[in-house]
């Protein structure tokens, strides 16, 4: 059933056929004036609800690509739960959207076991090859030089998706479904081909010169030497289904072993990259502990390091609650300012203290305390923005105590899923590992090639983030759960390189602070503050006045079209609720 409709004809259906209802991909832009409920009718949505989301009674997947999506509902139909459901969108992603969704990548995964009320943070982020100095990025005068981090095999992390996926398959899915079933939509879809879309179609001339510097990517997204696949036309990736083949049939060690590893390495090296055979077989995924946070009585959980994306929600949230947002008014020029100054001391923090936990001891427990996040909120300023060459990481100890994606998945059980994964760049490397349709990643650009030297996204960091062996980078993937008096409430992520924490930080703050339902919550202009540059970002969308307001408080706002790509599911009142970002086409909220 689709949601393009009033709110009074929705509600309608809804009592009539509630049992059998159906998603469509989209949320949609209706507007409802309707001041009495319909028994049976989901009790959250407004009836002046201006954009409709999603509603599904037994599941729900929610990505950036519709087809992934119902993939991975078909998966739940079949008695899968929400990991293997995850497990099969993320191969299908592969296929279906080249730009981010990997087998060549890494990412984070939080998984929610409804049954044991469990929690668990999947760590599978690239690593660097053993052999890689400290200095790896640096020319002979110490002087950091980009193109070897982002466009070189230097650059080329070791990947950790199939690793973390089988890893989330043996312990945490249903046990109904083996790995090979999960893969072999994703085979079927890159061996028959798919057409080309409008967003794959839209994404390809931005990188099609990249793309045009390896014959083997060429050969798959190019027509000739240079023209771009277009709508209409067909991608098929054969290479890739028999890769996809050799996880089916050997797990993890038909990609970390044996043909597809020798391809791998071989493409890196030819390319300047370190990455060796006993890299990839020795790569290990780590099961850490999630960080968690409170804000108006709701406990946030999300990822821990080396994601610098849970630390820095658990500490804004903890600043910002001291505040009255919703008072203030959504977006109005205060809410934004008091949002804006909060986030520079959250990026200022991850500047100085994150790194790979397995390496660098950070001072989580402080930054995630109440106390300290009351000394911070009393540094600002509630007249004028403090610039960020004023704001420097504080002491903790007294308070100790562009391109990537994300898919969120509940099932029946409340069992859920929160996955982001990620090549880093769109398309990462531009390089496809010849014979095996692999995009690699140029995911070692997230460390700090040297104190105070900003990588692709403006980010700078200390020596916590330095390259090193086996090294993981820091990152801002920020898959986030958040739970209302023990029950799994909000499943949500989204892409945005640096700007993913903020990004996730507003969706829960539209849905717990301002009432709004997961569509609305997705669909409203957002802003970014990353302490550096000193800059206010903002969306098309917040009103002129508001934009001159702030800029009289001292901002240098800047305006840009979008920020990120949220897919959100709210499960509240027995119903999941469920968003695809509009910002991106293509996207799906799918669920039965």
């Amino acid at each position: 059933m689709s949601t393009r409709r009033t709110f009074a004809a929705l509600a309608a259906a809804l009592a009539l056929l509630a049992p059998a209802l159906a998603q469509s991909p989209q949320p949609s832009p209706e507007r409802g004036r309707r001041s009495a409920q319909v028994e049976g009718a989901p009790p959250i949505i407004s009836v002046n609800a201006r954009i409709l989301p999603a509603m599904a009674k037994n599941g729900m997947v929610v990505s950036q690509e519709a087809k992934a999506s119902r993939i991975g509902v078909e998966i739940l139909r079949r008695g899968g739960n929400a990991v293997d459901a995850a497990i099969a969108t993320g191969f299908a992603l592969a296929v279906t959207l080249p730009r981010a969704g990997n087998i060549g990548g890494g990412g984070f995964m939080l998984v929610h076991l409804a049954a044991t009320k469990q929690t668990i943070a999947i760590d599978y982020r690239e690593t660097a090859p053993a052999d890689t100095p400290h200095d790896v990025f640096l020319d002979a005068a110490g002087n950091f030089v980009p193109s070897r981090s982002q466009s070189s095999g230097l650059a080329v992390g070791v990947p950790g998706t199939v690793a973390g996926f089988e890893l989330a398959h043996r312990k945490y899915g249903s046990g109904k479904l083996t790995l090979a079933e999960l893969i072999a939509p994703a085979v079927a879809l890159a061996r028959e081909g798919i057409e080309v879309d409008d967003d794959l179609a839209d994404s390809l001339p931005f990188i099609a010169r990249r793309l045009a510097q390896y014959p083997s990517s060429r050969a798959i997204f190019l027509k000739g030497e240079a023209r771009p696949l277009e709508r209409g036309d067909r991608l098929v990736q054969e290479d890739l289904a028999r890769s996809l083949e050799r996880i089916a049939r050997g797990g993890s060690k038909g990609f970390y072993e044996g043909e597809t590893a020798e391809k791998l390495v071989a493409a890196v090296r030819a390319h300047g990259g370190r990455m060796t055979a006993e890299d990839l077989r020795t790569y290990e995924v780590k099961e850490r502990q999630p960080v968690r946070g409170y804000f108006r009585g709701r406990e946030i959980i999300s990822m821990p390091p080396p994601s610098a994306g849970g630390a820095l929600i658990a500490q804004m949230l903890n600043v910002l609650e001291g505040f009255q947002l919703k008072e203030l008014g959504h977006n109005s020029a205060a809410a934004i300012h008091r949002m804006a100054e909060t986030m520079k001391f959250g990026y200022a923090d991850r500047a100085e203290h994150m790194g790979d936990p397995d390496f660098v001891r950070m001072p989580i427990a402080a930054l995630t305390s109440r106390k300290y996040a009351d000394v911070l909120r009393g540094m600002i300023s509630m007249e004028r923005a403090t610039p960020s060459a004023q704001i420097r990481a504080l002491d903790l100890a007294p308070f100790e105590s562009d391109q990537t994606t994300h898919f969120s998945v509940v099932d029946a059980q409340g069992n859920a899923v929160s996955n982001t994964y990620t090549l880093n760049f769109s398309y990462g490397l531009g390089l496809v590992a010849d014979g095996t349709g692999i995009m690699l990643n140029n995911e070692l650009d997230d460390f700090a090639a040297k104190p105070g030297a900003p990588n692709a996204y403006g980010l700078t960091g200390s020596e916590a983030n330095a390259p090193g062996p086996r090294k993981r980078p820091l990152s801002s993937m920020s898959p986030t759960m958040v739970f209302n008096n023990g029950q799994l409430e909000i499943v949500t992520g989204s892409p945005g390189g640096s700007r993913i924490i903020t990004i996730v930080l507003q969706v829960i703050l539209n849905i717990v602070e301002f009432g709004m339902n997961a569509a609305e919550a997705t669909v409203a202009p957002r802003i970014h503050h990353q302490w550096a540059p000193d800059q206010l970002r903002i969306e098309n969308g917040i009103s002129t006045d508001t934009v001159a307001l702030l800029r009289k408080m001292g901002h240098e706002v800047r305006e840009q079209p979008t920020i990120g790509s949220a897919q959100t599911i709210h499960r509240t009142g027995g119903w999941l609720f469920g968003a695809s970002d509009t910002r991106q086409r293509g996207g799906g909220a799918v669920g039965y």
